[in-house]
């Protein structure tokens, strides 16, 4: 039954991953052809990059932390300690905000806004099905938690620091690893800047 449990949610695993691939160069793809109604090296344009790349790196951080806590052990009990007694899919907020962050490097508020609703939305439909499949799985303790903590939104005041249970490097290492393709927005979007400067490039919309 075990096995069956950690295969089950590997599938849910695994489809995050590629929600989290397809976003980022479905995003990518329609912004070669944007651009910010703020012009680059202006103050506005570059504040709202900056925002940006701490929004990605806060997402990587958080999504580390989260996996610091579930370790594996999410098909096998319900984690409740750290990032998991805040909300219930801290790996789903923390990818969110790496996504806005993405949106940020545009030059753009509408580009943080829009790529974290979108990312926000896609990874919706992937939590209700992680939590049909989980509450078949674990049963009343799952309910419970279900009950007490919010699906997305944090709620800080409910935090508690938990046990992290048995560390797992590789995990640990998968992770980064899938965090990092949010770091190849910063030199992408830098080219994309340039070649729309140059012409190289078509602007088709512009975003404020």
């Amino acid at each position: 039954m075990d096995n069956e449990l950690k295969y089950g949610l590997g599938n849910y695993q695994q489809m995050r991953r590629l929600v989290l691939a397809v976003l980022v160069a479905v995003l990518f793809l329609a912004l070669l052809f944007g651009q910010s109604t703020f012009p680059p090296d202006t103050p506005v344009h570059e504040t709202i990059e900056m925002f940006g790349v701490l929004l990605i790196f806060l997402g990587i951080v958080g999504r580390l932390w989260a996996t610091l806590y579930i370790g594996g052990r999410k098909s096998a009990e319900v984690v409740t300690g750290g990032p998991y007694s805040i909300t219930r899919n801290p790996l789903y907020v923390f990818s969110t905000v790496a996504a806005a962050g993405v949106g940020a490097q545009i030059g753009s508020f509408s580009g943080v806004i829009l790529f974290a609703l979108l990312c926000a939305g896609a990874f919706h439909i992937v939590i209700l099905r992680e939590e049909k499949f989980l509450k078949e799985a674990l049963g009343a303790p799952y309910a419970a938690y279900l009950a007490k903590v919010p699906r997305f939104f944090p709620n800080l005041s409910l935090y508690q620091e938990g046990d992290t249970g048995s560390f797992k490097p590789r995990l640990l290492l998968t992770t980064l690893l899938d965090g990092l393709v949010f770091l190849v927005a910063l030199p992408a979007f830098e080219l994309i800047d340039g070649a729309q400067q140059s012409g190289m490039l078509p602007v088709w919309f512009t975003l404020p």
